[in-house]
């Protein structure tokens, strides 16, 4: 009598192979502002649109500064309106660089709060996302890049701009071993940037 025909799954438990099972991560997390502009640094650090963003407002920074000194080489002094206007230029070129993502983030958190405790499921099929009125499902093709902050991992698309983003927030794991675990999910299935 002929042995029965073996799954390739049967063989390689047979013979010792590492059969990889599919891993899940579950996390329940209401989000905050703080999540939301910590996700907004994040892809600016993390995208080349973003890198050049800061590099303008930096290199807008440094001309006003250079305006601003050279205004004390004057023959008559500084002007006090040119003093003004570079003081207000500065604050605008801090004000964009630190601010602008904390007010973004504000704004993306009142849209999602009234939403409550949101629900993701993390595995080799992609990110879904549940909350009170809403479900998404994004495939890995769809965030194929994802950053890590102290809090966070922000999943992009893989546009240059990060368009679209999904944040997961670390404490929304129910153990300790899932960020880690959460991690290597995301490293097999995107690229960390």
């Amino acid at each position: 009598m002929r042995a029965p025909l073996r799954s390739p799954l049967d063989s390689a438990m047979i013979w010792g192979a590492n059969v990889q099972e599919t891993s899940t991560v579950e996390l329940a997390y209401v989000p905050t502002s703080a999540d939301a502009a910590g996700a907004l640094r994040a892809r600016m650090r993390a995208t080349p649109a973003g890198r050049l963003q800061s590099w303008i407002i930096l290199a807008s920074a440094i001309v006003v500064l250079g305006a601003f000194a050279v205004s004390f080489t004057l023959p008559n002094g500084p002007d006090l309106g040119v003093t003004v206007l570079c003081l207000v230029a500065l604050a605008l070129c801090v004000g964009a660089y630190v601010l602008m993502p904390a007010l973004q983030g504000r704004q993306v958190h009142r849209m999602v709060a009234p939403q409550g405790e949101f629900r993701a499921v993390v595995d080799d099929i992609g990110v879904r996302l549940t909350s009170r009125d809403s479900e998404t499902m994004h495939r890995w093709p769809m965030i194929s890049r994802y950053t890590e902050t102290d809090a966070l991992y922000v999943l992009m698309t893989p546009d240059k701009y990060g368009v679209g983003i999904v944040v997961l927030p670390k404490r929304g794991v129910t153990e300790p071993a899932d960020v880690d675990r959460l991690r290597n999910i995301l490293d097999q299935n995107a690229t960390r940037v």
